[in-house]
């Protein structure tokens, strides 16, 4: 175990006595001089804003399918790394050694300053992308751009999976280097989204709208939460919301899985996501998936017009891929997503 290493942050604004405004999340900490934010991994020391998360805790390659990012260069890997923080303080975390940091249920410190030439490098010889994820990379901008920096020149992709709890400032900070994120959208009303994550949901909202915008590819991840977000009702607002925005915007819903304070709560049942793919469906979401507990069906992409099967997928891996220039082959319908 070792100690965070300091650096300046962007989006930090001085406003008197030696106190500053973080712009980066919707919380706004207005720190005092000493005093840390609520993630924990920002702070103000002597006037000026610092992070930790100018850090990697783990870097590993897998494929893009676990991101999830289902139409997203199909069948391409992804070296992913994370920094130990998070906005949110959600119950049921699988992650929550490493991104409760500071919290109750989280582990002391562990990574070391990250290396963005390093990893462009890896990500260059593994002939993969570099996505952060695992904790909340919404708390790395820094980072982030300073990752671009190398990964732009030699055309490698940056990913985020995102709580997408942003400021409009940090949107647009990080949206021009960004080509694809997944964003969870956990509660279908502020009260159940606040029960579960400690944040308030429109600010999740207005971050899909804003990335989508701005053009990076977005897909929406909804983890059925017992009590949270697993009823139907709830499955059908969320849903709704989606598709008011894009009917085409992938949607994967997550099977729950016991961890952290809600280790005694059952898993969710296949039943219950076969039913919330017909909820979204009905909702007229074109493309809603399940990771696992659907086996082949719930991976599958399919035409919304001739119902070809487009994209065959296993476990984390693209099977069959059978576009033609991003559209269908039965109808030549394109095919919203990033196939190339």
């Amino acid at each position: 175990m070792t100690a965070p290493t300091w650096t300046p942050a962007l989006l930090g604004t001085a406003h008197g006595e030696g106190r500053i405004r973080c712009e980066l999340c919707p919380h706004a900490c207005d720190l005092r001089e000493g005093q840390t934010g609520s993630c924990r991994v920002r702070r103000n020391r002597d006037g000026v804003l610092e992070t930790a998360t100018f850090a990697s805790a783990v870097a590993h390659v897998d494929a893009i399918e676990r991101k999830p990012l289902y139409h997203v260069r199909p069948g391409t890997r992804v070296l992913t790394t994370a920094a130990p923080g998070c906005t949110f303080r959600c119950d049921y975390c699988v992650n929550h050694r490493l991104s409760q940091y500071g919290r109750t249920g989280g582990t002391g410190w562990v990574g070391a300053p990250a290396d963005p030439a390093a990893l462009v490098s890896r990500a260059i010889a593994e002939k993969a992308a570099i996505g952060l994820s695992y904790t909340e990379p919404g708390l790395a901008p820094e980072l982030t751009l300073a990752l671009a920096e190398h990964a732009a020149p030699a055309a490698v992709p940056l990913l985020w999976k995102s709580n997408g709890f942003l400021t409009a400032q940090a949107v647009d900070l990080v949206a021009p280097v960004l080509d694809a994120v997944n964003i969870d959208i956990k509660g279908a009303s502020e009260a159940e989204h606040r029960r579960l994550t400690g944040a308030a949901l429109r600010p999740v909202l207005d971050a899909v709208e804003r990335f989508r915008a701005a053009g990076v590819w977005v897909e929406i991840s909804t983890p059925l939460i017992p009590g949270v977000s697993d009823e139907l009702h709830q499955l059908a607002a969320i849903s709704r919301e989606i598709a008011g925005i894009d009917p085409g915007m992938p949607w994967h819903l997550l099977r729950f899985t016991p961890d952290f304070r809600m280790a005694r709560a059952a898993p969710t049942t296949p039943d219950r996501l076969a039913a919330g793919v017909r909820v979204g469906n009905e909702a007229g979401l074109a493309f809603v998936y399940v990771e696992r507990a659907l086996d082949a069906a719930g991976r599958r992409t399919r035409c919304p017009d001739c119902t070809t099967v487009l994209v065959e997928r296993g476990i984390w891996e693209t099977r069959e891929l059978r576009l033609i220039g991003g559209t269908c082959p039965g109808c030549a319908r394109p095919i919203p997503g990033r196939w190339e």
